[in-house]
């Protein structure tokens, strides 16, 4: 504002009973309530009382139009007496003063009532929402519980199993080491019993195998096992017998049941299913022989063809080590090659399966 206007005047100076209260000190004006606008123009300015109202100068609205708060400090009884007694009749703001604590107190147990009813519906959604996470809670544990159980079944049923295993292994390894005991023990006995001399024989000719009967292993066996096996009455067909087992072309059939033609070979009847070739015995022949490509056939006893077969049974054997087929300790082929020569020996002797 510049300072060289003159402050604005109140319209009503001389008839506003607002003006006489303030110019007298009773009431203190607080234009807290106005807009911006009139705050701007109704700042703390100094009101002239001595000036005349300007109805033209339209500062200020009618004061009727403009709402003021102010605040009353404790009215002064003798300065209104001094005005002329004039009435104390309530204004319009004194009324919208009244009113207004009344609107207050409606407005706050409004907010009281919708805070509570607020809290009533958050306390029942924490409610729900807790009881949803207790049945949740109920169900894991339900499932935790059954699965604990189950967990400790399949244990259960695993330390059995494990246990099980355990026991049977242990009864294997004890079987399997009372056999071990068993056959050493055996071992022991048989060494103590077979002939040491024939084993170290046994052993040379194994270093470099042949079936040269020169070897003193092979000539043994010869002159102990496969000469007297192979000894029959018929001397000429025995030897030819031998010397086929020797060079692996002895062929043995067996006889169908029909009868079959007779052929002469050598001035033997050979042809005949009744008698044998090679021990002249009267007998059921039911196999015979062919020696090589030969197209004559021999026909045998049960008992010939047993010493026939041992015999050559010794032979594959010796030819399979020859032919470095069996690939084995010293011992057990000496064993296996005792026990061919026992089944020579007993088939000499006319022990042999019966066929049916």
């Amino acid at each position: 504002m510049d300072p060289a206007e003159k402050p604005a005047e109140c319209p009503a100076r001389g008839k506003c009973p607002v003006f006489l209260a303030m110019s007298s000190g009773t009431v203190r004006y607080s234009p807290s309530g106005l807009g911006p606008a009139l705050e701007g123009n109704l700042g703390e300015q100094p009101w002239d009382t001595a000036s005349q109202p300007h109805p033209d100068e339209g500062h200020l609205p009618p004061l009727e139009a403009v709402p003021v708060p102010w605040k009353s400090v404790g009215p002064c009884k003798s300065h209104r007496e001094s005005l002329g007694g004039l009435p104390e009749t309530p204004t319009g703001e004194e009324a919208q003063g009244e009113e207004g604590p009344a609107a207050t107190q409606l407005d706050v147990s409004r907010l009281r009532s919708s805070s509570m009813e607020i809290r009533e519906k958050g306390s029942e959604f924490l409610k729900e929402e807790l009881h949803k996470a207790q049945k949740e809670l109920k169900l894991k544990d339900e499932e935790c519980e059954r699965l604990s159980k189950v967990r400790e079944q399949l244990e259960q049923e695993l330390e059995e199993l494990t246990a099980s295993l355990f026991e049977e292994a242990h009864k294997m390894v004890r079987e399997a080491n009372m056999k071990q005991a068993a056959s050493e023990k055996q071992l022991k006995e048989a060494r103590g019993k077979v002939d040491t001399t024939l084993f170290a024989e046994f052993q040379a000719w194994r270093e470099s195998p042949t079936l040269d009967k020169t070897s003193p292993f092979l000539a043994r066996v010869y002159r102990e096992d496969v000469g007297p096996c192979l000894d029959f009455t018929m001397q000429e067909l025995s030897a030819l017998v031998r010397a086929a087992v020797e060079d692996n072309t002895l062929t043995i059939e067996p006889v169908a049941s029909q009868t079959l033609p007779a052929v002469k070979v050598a001035a033997v009847n050979c042809g005949r299913t009744n008698t044998c070739a090679l021990s002249g015995l009267a007998c059921a022949c039911r196999h015979r022989i062919r020696l090589g490509d030969s197209e004559s056939h021999y026909y045998i006893s049960p008992s010939s063809r047993a010493r026939i077969t041992a015999v050559c049974n010794f032979f594959t054997y010796i030819r399979y080590i020859q032919q470095g087929l069996v690939r084995q300790d010293a011992e057990p082929m000496f064993w296996e090659i005792t026990r061919l020569r026992k089944e020579m020996s007993l088939a000499k002797l006319g022990f042999f399966p019966h066929e049916a």
